[in-house]
C-alpha cells in the first residue's frame, strides 16, 4: 500500500461541482470523484490552520484546551508512527506555516521534507526598502499594509519573484511531487502529503485561470484579499474577490489534474489511496462576513469536502467505484483512517476513528462531532443541526491554555502569560507529562482576537434539512436539550478542562436538565 493525501487550504465545499456547485471549474476534481468515493458529511475540528494540522496528525481535537501551536512532546503524530512502523513519509508543502514558531514541530515528524516559498506573508525575499507608495496605488485599500502596522506588503514583494505560472509555489509543490512519484513509483510502503496554501487567500493566480470566468465589472486595484471582517464593500467588489476566489481554485483543480494524469501514467491506482481535502473553508461574502475566524462557524467554515479512493475498493467495476458516502466524518478521523491504510493500530489516545468501515460495512463512525476555535463557541453537529454554544462572558472568561510548547502562531509566549502559571497534571492523553496551565488572555497574539475579536455571539440552533444556509436559527427545545447532552459527552470523552463547561454555562453531568 501507498497513500496519498492532497491537503489543500480554504476549499469551500458548496463552489465545487462534485457537490453540486456552479461557482468553481473544477474537472479535474469532477474526475477523481467518478472513481472514488465522495464524502457528504464531513466537518472540520480545530481551527484555524496548524490547530487543524494537530487534529490531522494526533486524531484528537486541539481547541479545547490550546491555541494555535507546535505539536506536543506528548502527541501521536501519525506520519511518525508511520516511519517507525517501516513507512516512508515524505512532506511537500508551500505552507510557511509549518516554520513559524507556532508550527515549527510538524514537519519534522516526517521521515524527509521539502518547502518552496513564497505564498501570503512569507518572510521570503529581502528587501530593505519596499516601494509602498508603489503597492498603495496598484493594491486596493483593503488589503494594503505599511511596515508597522501589518504584514501584507511582504506578500507584494513576494509577487515581483513569481512571473511565470511555474514560478507559484503552489506549482512547484505538484511538479516537486510528480518527480517524488517518477523515483518512487516502484517501491512500496510509502505516505507522501502534497500540501498547498492555495486556494488560501491573497487569491492570485495565473491570469489565464481568471478568464475561466465572465468579468466581474469591477475596475479598480488589485482585489483579491479579504481582511477577516464584516462585508463594508460594494456588489462588484465583492463579485470580483468572488471570481478570484473560483480562479484560485480553478488553479488548484488544474494541479490536481496533473497528479491524476501522474497515477494514469505509472498504473498507481492498482496500489495507490489518493485523499483530497481541506483543512477549513471560507466566507466570502455570506452571512455579512469575509473570514474564518471572528464570526460563528458557520457550514461554508465547517463542512469541507473529502474524496477518498482506495485501489481495492475503487478499482475498476467495484461497488465502491463512483460512491459517495454518508456517514458524518471530521478531520480527526484522517489520522487512523491513513494508519488503517498501512494496517497500523491507532493509538489509545486517538479519539478520531477509520473510515474505511463506513465504506466497507456502510457504518456510521460518529453520532455527533465538536468543532471550534480556542477561546470561541463549542459547536456541534449530528448532520441534521447544528447548534453553536458561546460563553456569555466574551473574552472575559476563566481560559487556560495547556501546553509544554508555549509559542503563538508567529511568536513565543511573553512573559505575562506566564503569570499565574501552573502545572497540571489532569490529561491522561499527555501519557504521564505534566503540561503547564497559563492564562489565556484577551490580548493573546493568537486568533481569533487578531482582527478584532469574537462577533455575533449568540448561541444558535440550525435545521440543515429545511436550512441547509443557516439563515434562520430555529427554536426547537427537545432537540437543543439533545445536542446540548451530546457536547457534554464529547466534552467529557475529551477531557475538556473544568472551566470548558462553566464557561459555556453547562455542567459536568450528563443528567443535567436544561
Amino acid at each position: 500500500m501507498r497513500v496519498v493525501l492532497v491537503l489543500f487550504d480554504s476549499l469551500n465545499r458548496d463552489p465545487l461541482q462534485i457537490y453540486g456547485g456552479k461557482q468553481a471549474f473544477t474537472p479535474n476534481l469532477q474526475r477523481l470523484a467518478e472513481r472514488a468515493i465522495v464524502f457528504d458529511r464531513h466537518y472540520v475540528g480545530s481551527l484555524p490552520c496548524m490547530p487543524a494540522r494537530r487534529d490531522m496528525h494526533t486524531g484528537r481535537l486541539n481547541f479545547l484546551h490550546r491555541s494555535w501551536g507546535p505539536l506536543e512532546p506528548f502527541d501521536n503524530s501519525f506520519p511518525e508512527i508511520l516511519s517507525k512502523g517501516g513507512v516512508y513519509s515524505h512532506l511537500i508543502t508551500d505552507h510557511y506555516h509549518y516554520f513559524e514558531d507556532g508550527g515549527a514541530t510538524y514537519h519534522n515528524r516526517f521521515s524527509s521534507w521539502e518547502a518552496f516559498r513564497g505564498q501570503e506573508w512569507d518572510p521570503w525575499k529581502g528587501l530593505v526598502e519596499p516601494p509602498i507608495g508603489e503597492f498603495e496605488s496598484q493594491y486596493h485599500p483593503m488589503q494594503m499594509d505599511r511596515p508597522g502596522s501589518g504584514r501584507r506588503y511582504i506578500n507584494y514583494i513576494n509577487r515581483r519573484f513569481i512571473k511565470s505560472e511555474e514560478d507559484y509555489p503552489s506549482y512547484r509543490c505538484f511538479e516537486a511531487a510528480l518527480d517524488f512519484l517518477k523515483k518512487n513509483h516502484h517501491s512500496d510502503r510509502w505516505f507522501l502529503q502534497i500540501e498547498t496554501f492555495d486556494p488560501h487567500e491573497p487569491f492570485q493566480v495565473p491570469d489565464r485561470f481568471k478568464q475561466l470566468y465572465p468579468e466581474s465589472g469591477y475596475r479598480g486595484p488589485v482585489l483579491d484579499w479579504p481582511r477577516y471582517k464584516r462585508v463594508e464593500e460594494t456588489e462588484l467588489e465583492i463579485a470580483e474577490l468572488k471570481r478570484n476566489y473560483a480562479a484560485s481554485v480553478s488553479f488548484c483543480d488544474f494541479l490536481l489534474g496533473r497528479l491524476l494524469n501522474a497515477f494514469d501514467a505509472l498504473n498507481l491506482w492498482t496500489d495507490t489511496a489518493l485523499i483530497v481535502t481541506t483543512d477549513h473553508g471560507f466566507l466570502l461574502g455570506e452571512h455579512g462576513w469575509f473570514g474564518k475566524s471572528r464570526m460563528p462557524v458557520y457550514n461554508e467554515i465547517a463542512h469541507i469536502p473529502l474524496v477518498l479512493y482506495h485501489p481495492d475498493l475503487c478499482c475498476s467495476g467495484s461497488g465502491c467505484s463512483g460512491t459517495r458516502c454518508d456517514t458524518l466524518s471530521q478531520t480527526i478521523d484522517l489520522m487512523p483512517t491513513i494508519l488503517d491504510l498501512f494496517g497500523f493500530a491507532r493509538p489509545g489516545e486517538c479519539l478520531g476513528k477509520s473510515l474505511l468501515p463506513a465504506i466497507t460495512a456502510n457504518a456510521n463512525i460518529h453520532s455527533a462531532v465538536l468543532y471550534g476555535m480556542f477561546g470561541g463557541a463549542v459547536n456541534i453537529t449530528d448532520g441534521d443541526y447544528t447548534y453553536f454554544r458561546y460563553s456569555s462572558k466574551g473574552h472575559e472568561q476563566d481560559l487556560y491554555e495547556y501546553t509544554l510548547m508555549p509559542t503563538h502562531q508567529a511568536s513565543l509566549f511573553e512573559r505575562e502569560e506566564f503569570l499565574g502559571a501552573s502545572l497540571d497534571w489532569a490529561f491522561s492523553f499527555t501519557k504521564g507529562m505534566p503540561v503547564l496551565r497559563l492564562p489565556g488572555l484577551p490580548n493573546a497574539k493568537r486568533p481569533p482576537v487578531q482582527g478584532g475579536g469574537l462577533a455575533d455571539t449568540e448561541n444558535r440552533l440550525f435545521d440543515l434539512g429545511t436550512d441547509p444556509l443557516q439563515l434562520t436559527p430555529v427554536v426547537n427545545v427537545e432537540v437543543e436539550n439533545r445536542l446540548i447532552r451530546e457536547m457534554i459527552r464529547l466534552l467529557r470523552q475529551n477531557e475538556a478542562p473544568a472551566e470548558t463547561f462553566r464557561r459555556l454555562g453547562l455542567e459536568e453531568s450528563l443528567d443535567q436538565a436544561v
